[in-house]
């Protein structure tokens, strides 16, 4: 039984927000389903992310992720993680 007061997760809204576009090429981006504050971080070559995004015909995100809560051990990502030092 589905609890009427959560959010309905609809599979076919995909959403992509590019993190950066690297000189090498490659593509590092957050992709989503549903939901865009929960995403997987990804690393494409730039042919694959556009291949990937026409494919899943993706909702693109402009801007950056929101902030999350201040102070959590959790807010961080991978590519702050390898271009900042930790606090």
């Amino acid at each position: 039984m589905s609890d009427p007061t959560s959010p309905e997760v609809d599979m076919n809204r995909k959403y992509v927000r590019v993190v950066e576009r690297r000189p090498d090429g490659m593509v590092e981006f957050e992709f989503s389903i549903s939901d865009p504050s929960i995403y997987v971080e990804m690393l494409l070559p730039e042919a694959a992310y556009e291949d990937f995004c026409r494919t899943n015909r993706v909702i693109l995100i402009e801007g950056t992720r929101p902030e999350t809560e201040e102070g959590s051990d959790w807010n961080w990502n991978l590519h702050e993680a390898t271009h900042q030092r930790f606090r």
